[in-house]
């Protein structure tokens, strides 16, 4: 049996305590960043040796591929992405192109992550951000108004899936009205419901069917006025699974960001009495690990059968001729700048 929560680890390669503790406490998956990544070769070795651990081929392995500034392979080894405001910018001067480019830029970091044995990608994003908000999302973002975020962010999904990676979608019920970052502070919106179910959560909704998604650390006071998203039953159970409508498979942002109150232990088991389904930690500080894993459940229940179903969701990759594909990017790129002058 795996337990309910994806883990970061410290470096480049498996220390043995690392391994000891993969071993034993058998998270259900995996997450990379930039201290973990050196060349495609140590990156895949690495992805192998956390697979190995818990003795198969199967477990996730995720990173944070998204192009732009949250992009954690990049030169001298691995190719440079735009950032999704782009996609949005193309998309105003001709729909069907701005899909088009968001599709591409998918599907070849999809070839990237293949390559390396990464199999999920924290991405798309449905952020819808409006004036004033922190510039966490910025131009993360595909645009200010939900149904062309949604049309670019169910395009960047069908880029991954057409390589064989899985998506996650973030951040559930939306970051965009944030006026902190996250990492540092728990933000408050105090946005009125009829107005976050016409943006915010219009956004996300046509995105439901998505095998996975992760929660945002912020608080929406008409609903819960003091638990953000990630720790709340009511968001969880009457904004995510009802008015969203998401059924699949519902993991946290970082538990060890600053938004969160309480210890590494107490945010964990916050998480999962909230309704979450797997807790993701990813410093990579092995004692804050540790009180993850004590506090976490065994995988079960609906939780095991949408887990399950979002890891049998994923296709093999389509045959792909990345060399035409990134020349066809670089030119949607080209004209997306010269319009945008």
């Amino acid at each position: 049996m795996t337990k309910a929560f994806i883990t970061g680890v410290a470096g480049t390669e498996l220390s043995e305590a690392e391994r000891a503790f993969i071993a034993a406490e058998r998270p259900w998956g995996f997450i990379l960043f930039k201290r973990n990544v050196e060349t495609p070769r140590q990156v895949s070795h690495l992805v192998r040796e956390l697979r190995n651990c818990l003795g198969g081929p199967d477990a996730p392995v995720l990173i944070d591929q998204e192009g732009g500034r949250v992009a954690r392979l990049g030169p001298p080894h691995w190719p440079v992405y735009p950032a999704g405001a782009l996609f949005g910018r193309l998309y105003d001067i001709d729909e069907e192109l701005g899909l088009k480019a968001a599709r591409l830029s998918a599907r070849l970091i999809a070839d990237d992550l293949h390559q390396l044995g990464v199999s999920v990608d924290c991405l798309p994003l449905a952020d819808v951000p409006v004036a004033g908000a922190d510039a966490v999302i910025g131009n993360r973002a595909y645009g200010t108004e939900p149904g062309k975020v949604a049309a670019i962010a169910r395009a960047v999904t069908e880029g991954l899936e057409q390589g064989g990676i899985l998506p996650v979608l973030k951040h559930i019920p939306g970051h965009g009205r944030a006026t902190a970052d996250t990492h540092f502070k728990l933000p408050v919106v105090d946005t009125a419901e009829s107005e976050l179910e016409r943006t915010d959560f219009a956004a996300f909704r046509p995105l439901s069917d998505l095998p996975m998604a992760m929660t945002a650390h912020v608080v929406f006071s008409v609903f819960d006025s003091a638990h953000p998203a990630t720790t709340s039953a009511t968001m969880v159970e009457r904004v995510i699974r009802g008015v969203i409508g998401f059924q699949g498979l519902l993991m946290s942002d970082d538990v060890s960001m600053n938004a969160l109150a309480g210890s590494i232990a107490e945010r964990t088991a916050a998480i999962i009495a909230a309704g979450c389904d797997m807790v993701l930690h990813c410093n990579g500080k092995l004692e804050e690990m540790r009180d993850v894993a004590r506090m976490t459940p065994e995988l079960s229940g609906p939780a095991q059968q949408r887990a399950r179903r979002a890891l049998s969701s994923r296709k093999a990759p389509q045959p792909f001729d990345r060399q035409a594909a990134r020349a066809e990017l670089d030119a949607l790129i080209e004209r997306a700048g010269i319009a945008g002058a």
